[in-house]
């Protein structure tokens, strides 16, 4: 007789996943379907769901985490919920408040690219508010099901680990909800409470400690970023016939550059960093990079945990503290912009030692536009006249930040910028741009291929948008100002038919045009 299958464990129930299959995007047809929700949809225990890899055990410890599920797993869940319960009253008023209208149900992209009713902002939530009411609530210590808790037990964890990172935490949800309910940071509370039993993300775990180890999300060390930053300045001059320079560790530079690793890899991106170092160079200001905090993304958020976002924030400090620049300045990343703009006052500032007369940190866009009106800096439009240009906004830096002195300037500061560098632009539909923008499918933690095929769902509202515009204005380009987006769409956007070169940065387009003339 056949050996019997070894029972599964519980790790085993939480970690197995539905590997991708062979997905074909859905169909561009510039209109954004509302799935029609069926009674028996929802189904608790979906243990094939696609999930992403679960961290091992090295990984998980190099950040201070169990590395394994550990023993008596519900209780520590228990308890630290209601740690962080203590902690973040916020997170009590937003599993208290919900009252199920339904407001929230067709903004995910997520739902919209699935058609999993589990991706329902409310659904997703309920996965933890219905433990929350089971063992905090008097109601559902009493009434039980009937008051809509539920007890804790492992089918429900595996749908924790499935569902919880099936939302980029990019808040569009919260846009719409009468009651303001963030269930972002209700994400962020279930992947912390996860990653404290053992349970944590591969990929965006093992990118933290190669940041603690090394400085950057890409493991790139100090010689090999200085290597690169000067192939780049021979490519700079052989472009331009000038001696553009990407400065490294250059004490008493005026401006110290931080900037997500990716601007020194991989394109688009590296695109965007010519155009900085051009910027730069065009208007004489003394700039610097730092091998100790060559990183300006911080995944910290992405799980939820303090100590981490504060751990990584922490290399800015002590580059700002070596460096002495007067002005602190933050390149194209969506959620690195909303780390420095709401987190990193109270993480690492304050920041006495800059010059107060400049914000402290400043986005890269704000700076460059600000040389352009006041004329330090010139740029021909003329030199992108190849594209139509429209612009995706970062659901991190929509919805999680501002940009300069007026309200709204996260969404007028680029697209002024880019008018400023090309002679055609082209907003998306309303309802899909600016605080109700659609996240580009890969944020939040999400850009790791064993679920690609969620990527490619999710990103699906944002495609048939771009593609309404392609065809009606013969749009070319995307501008971008968040270094995931620009992973995501350059992974994307063939699977949809769509040319990868259709995406790229702000600065890229900056860079085009900018003239480098004779200095004075």
């Amino acid at each position: 007789m056949a050996e019997q299958a070894a029972e599964k464990t519980e790790f085993d129930i939480v970690a197995e996943a539905h590997p991708n299959k062979d997905f074909k995007a859905p169909e561009l047809t510039g209109e954004i379907a509302t799935p029609r929700v069926e009674d028996g949809m929802i189904v608790k225990g979906v243990t094939d769901a696609i999930k992403p890899h679960i961290a091992k055990e090295a990984i998980q410890e190099k950040l201070d985490f169990p590395g394994t599920l550990v023993d008596n797993w519900d209780e520590a869940v228990i308890r630290r919920l209601g740690e962080l319960l203590e902690r973040y009253k916020s997170l009590q008023v937003y599993l208290d408040t919900c009252v199920r209208c339904g407001s929230c149900t067709d903004k995910c992209q997520f739902y919209l690219g699935t058609n999993d009713p589990n991706n329902m902002p409310v659904a997703r939530a309920e996965l933890l508010r219905k433990v929350y009411k089971r063992y905090f609530t008097t109601e559902g210590k009493i009434f039980r099901k009937l008051a809509g808790a539920e007890k804790l037990d492992i089918n429900l964890l595996s749908d924790w680990y499935a569902y919880f990172h099936q939302c980029s935490q990019c808040r569009r949800c919260s846009v719409f909800c009468p009651y303001g309910i963030d269930t972002a940071e209700i994400s962020m509370a279930a992947r912390e409470i996860m990653d404290c039993i053992g349970i944590g993300q591969k990929y965006v775990n093992e990118i933290l400690g190669k940041v603690h180890d090394i400085g950057n999300n890409l493991g790139m060390n100090p010689k090999a970023l200085a290597a690169t930053l000067e192939s780049t300045e021979e490519d700079l001059e052989e472009e331009t016939g000038q001696k553009i320079r990407l400065p490294l560790d250059e004490e008493g530079a005026e401006v110290l550059m931080i900037t997500p690793s990716a601007d020194f890899f991989a394109s688009p991106h590296v695109e965007s960093l010519l155009g900085y170092a051009k910027v730069f160079h065009q208007a004489g200001i003394s700039w610097t990079f730092s091998s100790k905090a060559s990183e300006a993304g911080n995944f910290g958020m992405f799980i939820g945990n303090y100590t981490q976002l504060e751990k990584v924030a922490s290399r800015v400090r002590d580059a700002i503290d070596d460096i002495r620049p007067k002005r602190l300045i933050v390149g194209e990343c969506g959620h690195a912009w909303r780390v420095a703009y709401s987190f990193w006052n109270t993480l690492i500032g304050p920041f006495d030692t800059l010059d107060p007369n400049y914000p402290a940190p400043q986005h890269i866009c704000e700076f460059t536009l600000d040389l352009v009106e006041r004329g330090a800096i010139k740029l021909d439009k003329a030199a992108n006249d190849e594209f139509t240009v429209t612009f995706h906004d970062s659901c991190n830096v929509a919805r999680g930040s501002c940009m300069g002195d007026r309200p709204g300037g996260q969404f007028t500061i680029p697209r002024e910028l880019i008018k400023a560098s090309c002679n055609r632009f082209v907003d998306m539909e309303k309802g899909t741009i600016m605080e109700e923008t659609f996240c580009c499918g890969g944020g939040g933690g999400l850009l790791t291929d064993e679920i690609l095929q969620v990527r490619i769902q999710g990103a699906m509202p944002r495609m048939q948008a771009l593609s309404r515009v392609m065809e009606s204005d013969g749009v070319n380009f995307m501008a971008l100002i968040c270094a995931i987006c620009k992973a995501q769409f350059t992974k994307i956007l063939p699977k949809y038919g769509v040319p990868m070169s259709v995406a790229g940065g702000v600065h890229q387009l900056v860079g085009r045009a900018i003239d480098l003339g004779a200095k004075a």
